[in-house]
């Protein structure tokens, strides 16, 4: 697949660029996808949730009235689970949701998303952000000339870049991740996924 190489003003230059079809071509394998996006949400989740049950909840363990006798349903302490006030009966408590899974599957999963963007027309291939500076309003504007305002784009870049990272971190549609730190999850959610030049290689590098 064959794609034009964009300048930061947005448009288009001279160059162009071959993408792996091994990497942005093969046919997308929903279920390794569905793996994939669902360990990293289940891995993002903190687990800490906790309820009380009848053993932690402060009060009386005395009988609240007689066995027998009143005419009404046996009743024990004032904690227990069907009583307000009382304990949660089978309570949500602390747990660590991670799993893992194999490399190759999550290697899968990436060239997948890949290739559901690029045969969507959803990749974008920049030239260079060397010029970027950490003001937000310059990143706007960088967004603004691609006419991508109202979407939300994925930038992939070769090298850490602090100034992209700087004047990214305020817009809710955008999100900066190096080519050795993006994921299916960021891939697939964004409208549009820009890889630099230079991180076309370090991306076909790591899945192949």
């Amino acid at each position: 697949m064959k794609l034009k190489i964009y300048d930061a003003k947005g448009s288009a230059t001279d160059k162009s660029v071959n993408l792996s079809k091994d990497v942005f071509g093969i046919e997308p394998n929903d279920h390794a996808i569905y793996l994939d996006v669902k360990q990293h949400l289940a891995n993002k989740r903190q687990g800490t949730h906790k309820a009380k049950e009848r053993s932690e909840i402060a009060g009386s363990t005395k009988k609240i009235k007689k066995q027998k006798g009143t005419g009404g349903a046996r009743a024990g302490n004032i904690k227990s689970g069907t009583r307000v006030g009382g304990g949660r009966i089978f309570g949500p408590r602390p747990r660590n949701y991670h799993f893992k899974l194999n490399v190759k599957l999550k290697r899968l999963a990436r060239k997948s998303a890949f290739s559901v963007q690029a045969k969507n027309k959803s990749i974008m291939v920049l030239n260079d952000l060397s010029g970027l500076t950490e003001k937000t309003k310059d990143f706007k504007a960088l967004i603004a000339s691609l006419k991508l305002e109202n979407e939300k784009v994925l930038f992939i870049l070769g090298d850490k870049n602090d100034a992209a990272y700087l004047g990214s971190r305020n817009l809710k549609k955008v999100k900066v991740v190096t080519a050795d730190s993006f994921n299916t999850y960021d891939v697939l959610n964004a409208s549009k996924v820009i890889v630099s030049s230079e991180s076309i290689k370090q991306i076909e590098k790591i899945l192949n």
